[in-house]
């Protein structure tokens, strides 16, 4: 059975997306911003959920029309097939969001795409009233310039939560995004990775899940898994193919430090719980006594950001400090993510790359120095 798919992302990872999904044997990958269309079978569905390091989400667009008018969308939404995905026991909650449309009201939109589904499910089952006992089918609705597109949620749980992070430092960096800078830093099995800011050890974790090739979701759960409409052995096999693709990576080894000692016991749980706590070395140490400990190396950061007045001046003269110690060195790059306008000059030195990217709503840069 073919599918049309639909990934929402963080801005700026659409490419990156684009790229493992064509890996994975994706048809018609195509990116816009913030989410990446591609077509596969239920063996991709699964596929994606357990092995994508990027996306969010993996959902099936059901359909998509122009709608301008709340009868529009009505009956747009009632002549899709819903009866193909929803049984008569399931719940199919509905939320989504609506832009640069005539139909505005989120809410609005959102009682009369259920309604809509409940009529459609009533011709089909004879039933006048649906108990959604069962397994749940998350519909998800987005309208953009009275274009609706309409889908259906498979994984439940965001796939940023790997399940190894029960718990995350002040200022936590999602996993999505923490894979990402990896990717974009060239991360390789055969280095040593530094983040000498490393909080509860995201940023280490997931490249060492990336050095081993260790697929991000091979140990958690999906919503459509509890799905009739596909066969519990495509999750199965899917797994086993996962595990399979797995590498030692004996040369790989990762360095972290903290001056917060309740940052590193939960990074040490973390990676523990991940299954990667025997590459990765804790230490408490600041980052100004960062000494470049091995001959060559690959270190990629999220500092602080200061988003409050008084946590300003010292974001800052962190930056400053990463200047001073963060200096050009043959086998060495660096890569800092930080929303500052000007953290060029704070640093003391152009960056030789940048790529913009979104820590959730907020517009940052990820400033790279490998000259």
């Amino acid at each position: 059975m073919q599918l049309t798919f639909i990934v929402p992302c963080l801005l700026g990872l659409e490419g990156l997306i684009a790229e493992e999904l064509r890996a994975m044997e994706a048809e018609n990958v195509r990116a816009e911003n913030g989410r990446v269309f591609f077509e596969g079978d239920f063996a991709l569905l699964a596929r994606a959920n357990i092995r994508s390091r990027f996306a969010e989400r993996i959902q099936i667009v059901v359909g998509q029309f122009e709608a301008k008018s709340f009868e529009e969308l009505f009956q747009g939404t009632k002549n899709l097939p819903w009866e193909d995905w929803l049984d008569r026991r399931d719940a199919f909650p509905v939320k989504g969001y609506s832009l640069n449309s005539t139909l505005f009201s989120v809410s609005d939109c959102q009682a009369i795409i259920k309604k809509a589904i409940v009529e459609r499910l009533k011709q089909s089952y004879k039933l006048e009233w649906f108990e959604e006992t069962g397994a749940i089918h998350q519909i998800q609705f987005s309208i953009m310039k009275d274009q609706v597109l309409l889908a259906l949620d498979t994984s439940g749980a965001g796939l940023h939560k790997r399940g190894y992070r029960l718990q995350a430092g002040g200022a936590p960096l999602k996993e999505t995004l923490a894979a990402a800078l990896c990717q974009i830093s060239r991360l390789r099995p055969w280095h040593a990775l530094h983040d000498p800011l490393c909080g509860s050890g995201t940023i280490l974790i997931e490249g060492a899940l990336m050095a081993r090739n260790i697929a991000p979701g091979v140990n958690r759960n999906f919503s459509a898994e509890r799905w009739p409409q596909i066969p519990r052995e495509v999750w199965s096999s899917e797994r086993e193919l996962a595990r399979s693709l797995a590498t030692p990576a004996p040369e790989f080894h990762a360095f972290g430090s903290d001056t917060a000692p309740e940052a590193l016991v939960l990074a040490r749980e973390n990676a523990t719980r991940a299954g990667v706590a025997d590459c990765i070395e804790f230490r408490l140490a600041d980052l100004k006594d960062f000494a470049h400990p091995t001959e060559r190396g690959t270190l990629v950061t999220n500092p602080p950001y200061g988003e409050r007045l008084g946590d300003q001046q010292q974001a800052e003269a962190l930056i400053a400090t990463m200047g001073q110690v963060f200096m050009p060195r043959r086998g060495w790059s660096y890569t800092v993510i930080s929303p500052a306008e000007d953290f060029e000059r704070q640093f003391g030195r152009r960056a030789d790359a940048r790529r913009k990217l979104y820590n959730g709503m907020m517009k940052c840069q990820a400033y790279m120095y490998f000259k």
